[in-house]
């Protein structure tokens, strides 16, 4: 397992106990190591939304959807991290795109 997996796991010990402190910057060092690690950027945006850090959280998303643009669960995290911030009309055209995806799979 690379190093970077290792980080990761480490870090979403973290997130699974509530440390989002830890548990961020585990994702960060992850990403660090491998910037092209998508579930190191799935947890990241996760661990910042429940922190309140919507704006951090939907750019980690991005990044996710430009790494994994085929999977419908990315588009959904970014479509919930939009609507959290009030941009309905870009949540909607994410839910729309994970939509899609679904239907297509």
């Amino acid at each position: 397992m690379s190093e970077a997996r290792t980080v990761y796991r480490d870090a979403f010990q973290c997130f699974a106990k509530g440390e989002l402190e830890q548990a961020i910057a585990g994702y960060r060092r992850a990403i660090e190591l491998d910037e092209n690690l998508a579930i190191a950027w799935n947890g990241l945006s996760m661990a910042l939304g429940q922190q309140g850090d919507i704006d951090e959280a939907i750019a980690a998303a991005r990044r996710l959807v430009e790494l994994e643009p085929e999977d419908p669960l990315s588009h959904t995290n970014l479509s919930r991290l939009l609507q959290q911030k009030g941009l309905i009309p870009e949540a909607e055209d994410a839910m729309a795109m994970a939509t899609q995806l679904q239907m297509n799979s």
